[in-house]
Formats: C-alpha cells, structure tokens, sequence
C-alpha cells in the first residue's frame, strides 16, 4: 500500500461508472482522457468503471496463435490494442476499470502499480471471504486454480490506461474460443462460481471503495465535478 507521509495530500480520483459501453468508445475516449493529462498534468485521475459488449482485445504484440477463430472471417469483434499481455475477452457480467492515473504523483514503477491492481482485487475478495492469489511470474489473481482478475496497461509518460478486468457473473463462454492471456493450462472463473446471486452493483462499489485505500486517494462523485465531459450512456457514481 501507498504510504503517505503528512506533509503530502490524497490524490483526487473522480469515479465514474458506466453501463454496457461498446469497446470502441471506451477505447477512444480512454486516449482523449490520456491526452488531456499529458496537455496539462494537474487535472485529476479518474477510475472508470464500466461493462463491455462481447469483444476481443490483443495487446501490441499479442500472437494471433491463440485466437481459435478466424478473426477476418468469423463475425466476432476484435481490436488489438496498445496494452501489453495476449488475447483475452470482455462480456456483460465482467467488470472492467480503467483508471487513468499520473504515476508520478504515486511511484514511478510500472512493477508496483501491477502489483497495487492485484491488492485491489485480493482485498476485495477477501471481504467476501475469498482467498485471492498472485501466482509468481504472471499477472492477475487466481482463486482455487482459476483465473478471475486479468490485467493489461499502457503506460505514457507515467499516465495509466486500459487497466484490469473482474469476472463477477459473465458467461464464460467466449473465453472458449481463445487462450486467455496465452495461458494454455489456466482455466477461466468468476465470482459466481464461489457466490451464487452474487451482487454485480456491490462487487462494483466495494471495487472503487478498495481502490481508494489501496492507492490512497481521495474519491470524487463524477456527479459533484464539472470538468470533465460526460459522454451519454454513462451513469455517475455514488460513492
């Protein structure tokens, strides 16, 4: 966790949560936000949570040897990106954030903010009773052999975007067609599996609460702040 000493003051993190966004426009709008911050490094960082129709996603120099489809000719949607990490699937029911931050208000260390992301997925579930783990040499967080939280960034003169992904309740269904992250022998989970009935909305708060302890900062209903735009389609957060 982030240590703060008293002279220094909580970075302010506006919260913003979305519905079902579609890939595109949460990609776009992720380098407008990114864009801005590198014009004018004092505006402040936002956590951008959100849902995904079903899509593909490739990191920079992820290998189309584990797509199990033809991407040019089967009728799935499929962007690479310029996260780093192989293939891995976003759908309804999975969580995704994406906090554009300025890590040079935090540590310049793209190592410890990999690491920050995890704690807030392991201290999450842990509230629920869950041992979430790291498993070493590899990203994300395990729970009882399975996969639920994947993580892939980009990282610009210390601005974050693109981010981490939390299967709550989604059908895992997509994940057949490819090989997550390029990771032949670990299998996909979710929530669900451990928690029947399980809470979408609150999974969600206690996300952005977490979030909030983990990298010490002050949150901001995006409802109270003025200056950034919201696009339609988006609902504000109550935190």
């Amino acid at each position: 966790m982030l240590i703060l000493t008293p002279e220094q003051q909580k970075r302010r993190c506006i919260v913003e949560q979305g519905e079902i966004i579609p890939y595109q426009v949460a990609w776009e709008r992720q380098r407008s936000l990114v864009k801005e911050r590198l014009e004018d490094p004092t505006l402040d960082d936002i956590l951008w949570l959100l849902e995904h129709p079903p899509v593909y996603t490739l990191g920079t120099g992820a290998s189309l040897e584990f797509l199990q489809f033809n991407p040019t000719l089967d009728p799935y949607e499929v962007y690479r990106i310029e996260r780093g990490g192989e293939v891995t699937y976003h759908c309804p029911g999975q969580l995704v954030g994406y906090p554009i931050l300025n890590l040079r208000y935090y540590q310049q260390d793209l190592h410890w903010y990999l690491r920050q992301l995890e704690e807030v997925i392991i201290q999450v579930l842990k509230g629920y009773a869950i041992e979430g783990k790291r498993l070493s040499g590899l990203t994300g967080v395990w729970v009882e052999g399975v996969k639920i939280a994947a993580i892939g960034i980009k990282v610009s003169r210390w601005l974050t975007m693109h981010g981490f992904s939390l299967n709550v309740s989604p059908d895992l269904e997509g994940f057949k067609r490819i090989v997550p992250c390029g990771l032949k022998d670990r299998p996909v989970g979710s929530l669900a599996q451990f928690i029947p009935n399980i809470n979408f909305s609150q999974v969600r708060q206690d996300i952005a609460l977490t979030f909030a302890e983990v990298f010490q900062v002050e949150l901001i209903d995006s409802t109270n702040y003025s200056r950034e735009k919201i696009p339609d389609g988006l609902t504000k957060a109550s935190t």
